[in-house]
């Protein structure tokens, strides 16, 4: 059979997007299609499929093969990729994914995701605990530019805590007045990727949470391996009113036998 794919990135975190909605593609070998010898290669692979009451749905496997939880980088991609589909028109969306309904402003090739509230945020010292959409170890540290990042993201990942449903592990350094650079570990992806949107916005509440800022509202600045996102945000009595923002690219389209 031939598979029809679009392969986009957002910070250098990369996907294959498949147009799914009508359905025809089922049992798909995930792990294959994102593997970079054997495959198209990507940190993840995403369905695009119908939902009733909103402008599509959003499936998301991680490059393991396995239904992951949310993916904001992914989410702004597809978001793109349904734009210029002409899935929505105006440059608004509701969709939903498995983390809930996600609306979304986009503009060809920029795209503003609204991510789900935060209502707990715990607290370990130098570290943070918290889900935005995805589970986050969000630790603050100097200079993460010469981090070995694996070998402590893993004890992390890997402890007796988190090891059975996993957790994406953040390493973050302050650069300036609401700026940050990142660093992420991904599980499903088990390694470094060049961004993590989910983990981006992990990181930017908690810096809120880490220097103590209280309510108000939040806009910060956040540098990753693979390029510049913008996260903002409500504090009070929860963070509300999350939006991820930044550039979504389509890279290439083709097709594979499968």
């Amino acid at each position: 059979m031939k598979l029809p794919f679009t392969k986009y990135q957002g910070t250098g975190n990369d996907f294959v997007i498949i147009d799914n909605r009508n359905r025809q593609y089922e049992g798909l070998d995930v792990a294959n299609l994102c593997h970079p010898k054997f495959g198209i290669g990507g940190d993840g692979l995403m369905l695009l499929q119908h939902a009733d009451g909103y402008d599509f749905e959003m499936v998301y496997y991680n490059s393991d093969g396995k239904i992951s939880s949310m993916c904001g980088n992914g989410g702004r991609c597809i978001v793109d990729f349904a734009g210029k589909l002409g899935v929505f028109s105006g440059g608004h969306c509701h969709f939903i994914a498995i983390d809930g309904p996600h609306k979304a402003i986009w503009t060809h090739g920029y795209v503003e995701l609204q991510m789900k509230a935060v209502d707990q945020i715990e607290s370990r010292g130098n570290a943070f605990v918290l889900n935005t959409g995805s589970p986050h170890y969000v630790l603050f540290s100097q200079d993460v530019n010469t981090l070995d990042i694996l070998q402590e993201a893993r004890a992390i990942r890997y402890n007796h805590e988190f090891s059975a449903e996993g957790i994406n592990v953040n390493f973050v350094e302050i650069t300036g007045a609401e700026q940050i650079r990142v660093r992420t570990y991904e599980r499903g992806v088990e390694n470094e990727t060049l961004s993590c949107g989910t983990g981006v916005t992990a990181s930017a509440i908690a810096l809120m949470a880490y220097q103590n800022t209280g309510e108000g509202t939040h806009a910060v600045q956040i540098e990753t391996p693979g390029g510049a996102l913008k996260v903002r945000y409500l504090a009070s009595d929860m963070v509300d009113d999350v939006w991820l923002c930044g550039p979504a690219t389509k890279v290439f389209e083709g097709v594979i036998e499968i």
